[in-house]
């Protein structure tokens, strides 16, 4: 729809010029009097020859005011108009994902929830829209003999230096990527696979990318930042625009948050087409730089714990990332691991969705209980990008029970048994017979202080919820069995 408006907006703009045209002539004809028409045969009542009198000039058309904080937005690092440009230039290289209404989610949360696929990308990310816009803007800059010799290098922890090293090789590019120690396996062999140079260094991110800037003084290699290049943040600013087209009626947009550039990107397109829309940020506690940053109105460096979300565990913000995102984002909230993990598992059961800790985030905060389950929200249009879906198959393993825990269907408790044959036995009929399903067991005689006859055994049980947790706590008590559930 959005492209209609725009394609036909030159046409709109030539009417509009045409009208004031012939209003002027027609505002510029002297009124006559009745007893005037016949000066119009060209003689008047003396005698004398008429000269009619020249038209007036027809009136300026009033300009529009340049506020001073259109003229401000213009002067910052990305504008709309950088990402038209990109949504343009890697329009033919990049998957335009949909937008998918999920029911079951927005039933959940009370809203109209879209999802955008971004994992769908080749690479399984939306970083591909930046690294392929970023290696065209080098391309245009430097001259494709120049680039095809020397390559780019960058740093990441995964998705950046997959979309890097695909689309470096699709531009026939080459591309060195540094990755910190805790970058995901599957992403380390990906990169291989595309033909990347892989150097491991650095605990996190911002050592990999000190260790990538020394290397630059060393060779001719052009550096590409992943989240805070002018052109990287562009091209992640392309998302705003489709979710525009996609979803004209969305009222809220709510973005993971790493080093920044996705947001100001979004926030940008987002706040440029339609002005009224909110837009989020959400980024986990264990690695809140942006928050910092927003306290200290500046880019700050932060000790970064790890965390699911390991795509986004970036130590310190982008400036050009931070100096758009804070002039668009209306507002930043934090969320947990424990959010995090049901958010993932939330994807995977109701929408068959494998999405990484990173790009769930933004589903994350809106979860019951979250930062952004506000009243003001509910039965709005809320569109959410799903922004990587690369993740560790046993990290994934992990996460789930995480967030089965986190749900209430898996709990574990240790209850006191007899130490007589049958007694472990008894526990487990019981536990079966009220829908209760063994996942481990551990007995321990040992290190125990009770009657000699009793022993403790520590049982993990797969459950239906809460309702069935405190069930089976009641049963377990009004048996004997003294049981000490986890947490209490």
């Amino acid at each position: 729809m959005i492209r209609c408006l725009l394609s036909s907006a030159p046409r709109a703009a030539a009417r509009c010029r045409k009208w004031q045209g012939v209003t002027s002539q027609h505002a510029a004809r002297r009124i006559v009097a009745p007893q005037e028409l016949r000066a119009f045969s060209g003689v008047a009542d003396d005698g004398e020859e008429i000269v009619d009198a020249p038209p007036s000039p027809p009136p300026e058309a009033p300009k529009r005011k340049t506020s001073q904080r259109d003229t401000y937005l213009e002067e910052l690092p990305v504008t709309f108009s950088d990402i038209s440009r990109a949504n343009v230039a890697i329009r033919t290289g990049v998957k335009r994902t949909p937008c998918i209404k999920s029911f079951f989610l927005s039933e959940l949360i009370g809203a109209n929830v879209f999802l955008k696929t971004e994992f769908q990308q080749f690479t399984g990310s939306f970083k591909e829209r930046g690294a392929r816009n970023a290696i065209l803007a080098l391309l245009r800059e430097h001259g494709e003999e120049y680039m095809r010799k020397n390559g780019v290098i960058a740093a990441s922890a995964g998705n950046h230096a997959l979309a890097l090293a695909y689309h470096g090789k699709d531009l026939n590019v080459p591309v060195t990527v540094v990755m910190p120690v805790v970058a995901p396996l599957a992403k380390v062999d990906k990169c291989k696979k595309f033909g990347a140079n892989i150097i491991i260094h650095g605990a996190h991110i911002g050592e990999a990318k000190e260790h990538a800037e020394e290397l630059i003084l060393s060779s001719g290699l052009e550096y590409v930042n992943g989240y805070d290049d002018p052109p990287i943040i562009a091209g992640a600013g392309t998302i705003g625009i489709e979710i525009i087209e996609d979803v004209p009626c969305v009222d809220v947009v709510v973005v993971p948050v790493g080093g920044a550039g996705l947001i100001a990107g979004i926030g940008c397109a987002v706040k440029t087409l339609k002005p009224d829309v909110k837009v989020y940020g959400v980024e986990p506690y264990f690695a809140a730089s942006y928050t910092a940053a927003l306290k200290a109105q500046m880019p700050v460096s932060i000790k970064v714990t790890p965390t699911l979300a390991d795509g986004l565990a970036v130590p310190m913000v982008g400036s050009h990332a931070f100096e758009v995102a804070r002039h668009y984002v209306d507002e930043c909230v934090l969320c947990t691991e424990k959010e995090v993990s049901l958010a993932i598992l939330r994807l995977i059961e109701n929408e068959k969705m494998v999405v990484e800790g990173g790009g769930a985030t933004g589903l994350a905060a809106l979860l019951p209980g979250a930062q952004l389950d506000r009243h003001d929200l509910k039965g709005k249009n809320i569109v959410v990008p799903l922004c990587g879906g690369n993740i560790d198959t046993t990290v994934l393993g992990r996460v789930l029970e995480r967030g089965l825990a986190a749900d209430d269907r898996m709990k574990n408790f240790t209850a006191t048994v007899s130490d007589r044959p049958g007694g472990i036995g008894r526990l487990t009929t019981l536990l079966g017979e009220h829908g209760a399903s063994i996942k481990d067991m551990y007995h321990e005689r040992a290190f125990l202080q009770s009657n000699i006859d009793f022993v403790k055994v520590k049982c993990v049980v797969e459950l239906q919820g809460l309702e069935h947790a405190k069930h089976v706590h009641a049963i377990l008590e009004e048996n004997g069995y003294d049981p000490v559930w986890d947490g209490d």
